[in-house]
């Protein structure tokens, strides 16, 4: 079976919310057109910067169910379906199979460190009981764990797992994950301040906050990567630190929803415990999307 190869630039997004805390499903779909008129590749909802720790299982299937219908084939759809245990993680990637996403993004499990065998085992029972292409999700610094490279090498082995988002930050790792396993996964940028040397080394693309807000940016610089225009993907990588540090260094996920927020799209609130940012906070953010062009 030949597998999905994932490409390009893919908002990890956000889910808008009310002030109440409820999802707001006009704001989502505004959102979604916003970034598929700006050129991205692919959408992948409730990852960590659409709050799905602190979504339900129908909210999770129903922002998912809402994302693929809003896109309407027009790009790829990603959907966050990783949980703590293997069984709430099969229900969830199930969930988003029965609503047409195109792969499911799987977190590596948190709250206990598992063994390598036991992360291996983990994914290996999801791809035996799905027939969705896997997404492998490694982001040490939610889960405090780190997903290997030889266990990567290990799990690309097996037919559904189609590539990886790797959030480390590490550029060794990336690398050594393409040295292992570069031929059989689309390798993806999880942070957005390492784009621009992961497509240089052989990754596909990259799944990383920054692209909620400056799409065309990194869109753009893509771009440029595949047309060989190295100088001005690495002026745009350059460019786009500054915002990757106060998104994502910084603040985190509250600051994205701002930063949408002060360009004008409806992002909405955090749901708590998530806290909105004082203003002194947004006036650092509104200052670096000034620099940018983008306010």
């Amino acid at each position: 079976m030949k597998k999905l190869v994932l490409e390009g630039i893919m908002p990890p997004h956000i889910t808008p919310m009310k002030h109440d805390g409820k999802i707001d499903e006009n704001s989502l779909r505004k959102c979604v057109r916003f970034w598929i008129e700006s050129g991205v590749h692919g959408l992948v909802p409730c990852g960590s910067n659409g709050e799905a720790p602190y979504l339900s299982r129908d909210e999770r299937k129903k922002v998912v169910e809402l994302v693929v219908e809003e896109a309407n084939g027009k790009v790829s759809v990603v959907a966050g379906t990783g949980s703590m245990s293997t069984q709430e993680t099969i229900a969830l990637t199930k969930d988003a199979e029965d609503v047409g996403a195109t792969a499911a993004l799987i977190v590596t499990p948190f709250y206990f460190r598992l063994t390598n065998k036991e992360m291996y085992e983990h994914f290996k029972r999801i791809s035996e009981s799905v027939n969705i292409p896997i997404v492998l999700y490694n982001v040490p610094k939610f889960t405090g764990v780190n997903l290997e490279p030889s266990v990567v090498a290990q799990l690309a082995e097996l037919d559904q797992v189609v590539g990886i988002k790797d959030s480390s930050g590490s550029i060794w790792q990336i690398a050594e994950i393409i040295r292992l396993a570069g031929n059989e996964l689309s390798i993806l940028a999880g942070t957005g301040d390492v784009i621009f040397p992961t497509l240089m080394l052989g990754g596909k693309g990259a799944i990383v906050a920054i692209a909620n807000v400056a799409p065309k940016i990194c869109v753009s610089l893509y771009e440029a990567v595949k047309n060989g225009q190295y100088l001005k993907a690495k002026e745009l990588q350059l460019k786009l630190l500054p915002l990757n540090d106060v998104l994502t260094k910084k603040y985190g996920v509250t600051a994205v929803k701002e930063a949408l927020n002060i360009i004008g799209k409806p992002a909405g609130y955090p749901r708590k415990p998530l806290l909105s940012l004082d203003d002194q906070s947004r006036e650092e953010i509104r200052a670096v999307l000034k620099n940018l062009m983008l306010v």
